[in-house]
């Protein structure tokens, strides 16, 4: 009985959202909008594959790689010295700031950080890095920091026994354990910065996502359809060589 009432609740819901929000499917199908979203459609069916087209989405496309792997590895670095107060090893206070820092990266989208950041830092792909490694640095923390509190600790009491410091307990007794972990953290948020990194162009962070922006403005659908198409090619990419790190690094 209480499933039953679950379900109309998520029906009402439903139906209360699309009436407040005003959506109406019908006009979808009303008149000539289904040739005009026909026309529309076909006209990305013709990607443009000028040489020189080719050359600029070449450029877009290595620096949209190179604010994803940039903003992933300052997330990392930063990440894991947020994680180490974050995980409870230097005192109450430090951890409760140091969450509390996380929560807050993490909270803001990166289109958000995109935007913050070229008002600051101006148009282009510095924008784009600063605000995928903001964002990714509050993800990355908190999965490093949830790693390091449940690493067994006797490795590290062993350094520590034998007259080792805390620094080398760390490096030799604690980060060998979590290793695996936060290599495989670091390539899945990787993949995930250079899809997002194919959109922050939209607010003028650079790259493939800003050339997209443009020739949609322009309503050149053709050259647009050759960037979602080297977009693809990117993500597609960078998909199969970190699932080959993982096997080759992690597995191990």
């Amino acid at each position: 009985m209480l499933n039953y009432g679950l379900l109309l609740v998520l029906l009402a819901a439903v139906v209360a959202s699309f009436r407040y929000l005003g959506i109406d499917l019908g006009a979808l199908l009303q008149g000539d909008s289904l040739s005009q979203m026909g026309r529309y459609a076909g006209s990305f069916l013709s990607p443009d594959f000028s040489p020189a087209h080719v050359r600029n989405i070449g450029h877009g496309a290595l620096e949209t790689l190179a604010m994803s792997a940039l903003g992933t590895l300052l997330a990392a670095l930063l990440g894991l010295l947020l994680a180490l107060p974050a995980a409870g090893r230097c005192g109450w206070l430090a951890l409760s700031l140091a969450r509390f820092v996380l929560n807050a990266l993490r909270a803001i989208p990166e289109l958000v950080w995109a935007a913050l950041v070229v008002l600051a830092a101006g148009l282009g792909p510095n924008a784009g890095t600063l605000a995928l490694a903001l964002h990714t640095t509050g993800v990355l923390g908190r999965l490093f920091a949830e790693a390091l509190e449940n690493s067994p600790s006797e490795p590290a009491e062993a350094i520590r026994l034998g007259g080792g410091g805390p620094i080398a307990a760390f490096c030799y007794g604690t980060l060998p354990c979590i290793w695996p972990q936060l290599i495989a953290y670091s390539l899945y948020r990787w993949e995930n910065n250079i899809r997002m990194a194919s959109v922050l162009g939209f607010v003028g962070a650079g790259g493939l996502g800003q050339m997209l922006y443009v020739s949609l403005s322009l309503f050149q659908q053709a050259q647009a359809a050759t960037v979602i198409l080297a977009m693809l090619l990117l993500v597609l990419a960078v998909d199969a060589f970190s699932g080959w790190v993982r096997q080759r690094w992690v597995s191990a």
